[in-house]
């Protein structure tokens, strides 16, 4: 029985912990007006952890079963004399408890670790109803549209793909290059939630940040026309630093998320870039900044025609780039991303990801780190296009120094 026992006390935490939130919820309801609160939810989590025990040491599933079924009558049919008289029709309540009880049973009769998960996520859900309401009433139909079209595309369209090579070269695997699309997609789309929820009139700063979580080149040529226009062009160039600095970000968490043993050779180099781009951003927007700003009008990444482009240029990339592998040796990698890096960074990267457990972890990490070196580069051709002197020559000079400083801790690690 000794571990029995923690099982029990998870089976407890869990139903504690939502009834923490439900119980916060509604602490300002008089006493007994409530069908459960802390104590009730706890103890239903405990009730399910015990029939749960129950069951398992008869052997018989149907005393949970029947202890499940009696539990949500009962508490059902208090949930429903409340809501009568509040007028209430929210069955929100009535899920989350049935919930505690099945996850104290799974607490103590099945996988604890996925119970625990599972309580701490319903929590966080159920404490979230503020925010996701809010980002229901911001969510437009395009956006909606997108989102279902790609869940589809996702779920069914995936596992249909094909699961090896279709190129003579080995590049092009369907399903390996869709995956990554939809990755890639998924990172900018935090981007862009973020670009909604801060609203047009956030600060020229926080549009810029939230902006270059999509697209640091669309925020670099953004302000290079308000520059032209005739705003403030220092705190202009400062801001699209930091959409530098969050691009270069962006570069880590890919690496992170796929091929985490190339972090050791891009992480140094990458930071004290990012860091250099951060102070004098910020130095340069200490020179007047203005105090709010339009916020750059970021694209949808879950639009489909945006996310079929992005998968043929990733396509048409990882095929060169292997067909040059084959034929000139890996350095060719290099070039690759440094081709396809210009004005898109997320493809040269997972170009050049892809290509990790073929080849050393050196060349690898370098062309990572050239794929954003190239598109400072770019950014800066961006710059030079569509804004003043004024606004890009400060930005190329931060661009350069920050690149010499990344190249110096790329050559700390590698003399």
């Amino acid at each position: 029985m000794e571990p029995l026992i923690p099982r029990l006390g998870l089976a407890l935490a869990i139903g504690l912990l939502i009834g923490l939130e439900r119980g916060w919820r509604e602490r300002d309801a008089p006493e007994g007006s409530r069908t459960a609160g802390i104590r009730t939810y706890g103890i239903s989590g405990l009730l399910g952890g015990i029939l749960a025990a129950l069951s398992s040491v008869s052997q018989n599933q149907s005393i949970f079963a029947a202890g499940f079924l009696a539990f949500a009558l009962c508490f059902m049919w208090f949930k429903l004399r409340e809501s009568r008289h509040d007028e209430d029709y929210s069955v929100t309540g009535v899920i989350a408890g049935l919930c505690v009880f099945a996850l104290g049973g799974l607490a103590v009769g099945g996988d604890y670790k996925a119970a625990a998960a599972a309580g701490a996520a319903l929590t966080a859900v159920l404490a979230s109803r503020e925010l996701l309401h809010n980002l229901l009433k911001r969510l437009t139909w395009v956006e909606l549209r997108s989102a279902l079209i790609l869940a589809v595309m996702t779920a069914i369209g995936l596992p249909l793909l094909p699961s090896y090579a279709i190129d003579p070269w080995g590049g092009f695997n369907p399903r390996e290059i869709w995956f990554l699309t939809v990755l890639s997609a998924t990172i900018s789309f935090a981007g862009y939630v973020a670009t909604r929820l801060l609203g047009s009139t956030r600060g020229l700063l926080i549009s810029g940040l939230a902006g270059a979580l999509v697209s640091s080149t669309a925020v670099t040529a953004s302000f290079g026309q308000k520059a032209r226009s005739g705003e403030a062009a220092r705190p202009l160039a400062g801001a699209a630093s930091f959409a530098a600095a969050v691009s270069l970000l962006r570069v880590l968490t890919v690496v992170f998320a796929l091929y985490p043993q190339v972090l050791p050779i891009v992480l140094l180099p990458l930071l004290i870039t990012a860091s250099i781009f951060v102070a004098c951003g910020g130095g340069l927007m200490a020179k007047g900044a203005p105090a709010s700003g339009e916020a750059i009008v970021a694209r949808n990444p879950f639009e489909v025609g945006s996310l079929f482009i992005f998968a043929g240029l990733f396509a048409g990339s990882a095929t060169l780039g292997a067909a040059l592998i084959s034929r000139i040796g890996n350095e060719s990698l290099i070039g690759v991303a440094v081709a396809s890096g210009v004005f898109d960074v997320d493809i040269a990267v997972l170009t050049a990801l892809r290509f990790g457990g073929a080849m050393p972890l050196e060349t690898v990490g370098t062309a990572v780190l050239a794929a954003a070196l190239a598109n400072a580069g770019g950014r800066i051709f961006v710059a030079v296009l569509s804004g003043p002197p004024r606004y890009w020559l400060p930005l190329a000079l931060v661009s350069l120094f920050a690149a010499g400083a990344g190249a110096s801790g790329y050559l700390v690690i590698f003399r």
